[in-house]
């Protein structure tokens, strides 16, 4: 049996991002749009996978209902790190919406091959920028079942 949570319930998003703009426009869409969801954010590939795997500096970490991965990464890039949660059995079931720069034909294939549920360009404009955000948020939030927390 299959639990799902309930439409509406804050979720945990892992945002995976080392740019501290982006970072500060994601947080700033989480808070003009009243989202109650809690935003967790590393810098990097080898935090992200720490964080998941809630070790080094993240041994209490929640699991992720949704991560938001850039491509562009120190250490890990978003490739390796997409590629390790969706071929871990424990990690693959979490949503990842590929959030970066890039709009290369060779990194949006990729990204699906790895199994993204999703690929969005970031926009340049900081109103368009924080639009997305909000309306990947609520679509994983009003929108999509999730699987149930571990």
């Amino acid at each position: 049996m299959t639990h799902v949570n309930p439409p509406a319930q804050p979720i945990e998003v892992l945002l995976v991002e080392d740019d501290a703009g982006d970072e500060l426009m994601t947080r700033e869409a989480f808070e003009d749009n009243k989202i109650r969801n809690t935003l967790h954010v590393v810098r990097d590939g080898e935090e992200a996978l720490d964080f998941l795997y809630r070790r080094g500096a993240h041994p209490q970490a929640p699991r992720p209902d949704l991560v938001l991965l850039d491509l562009n990464l120190p250490k890990y890039d978003g490739r390796q790190v997409l590629e390790q949660i969706k071929t871990d059995p424990e990690l693959a079931a979490i949503p990842v919406v590929v959030l970066t720069t890039s709009s290369a034909e060779e990194d949006i294939l990729r990204s699906y091959r790895l199994h993204a549920n999703a690929y969005v360009t970031k926009p340049v404009d900081l109103d368009q920028f924080i639009a997305a955000v909000r309306q990947i948020d609520e679509f994983f939030v009003t929108v999509v079942r999730l699987p149930g927390r571990n």
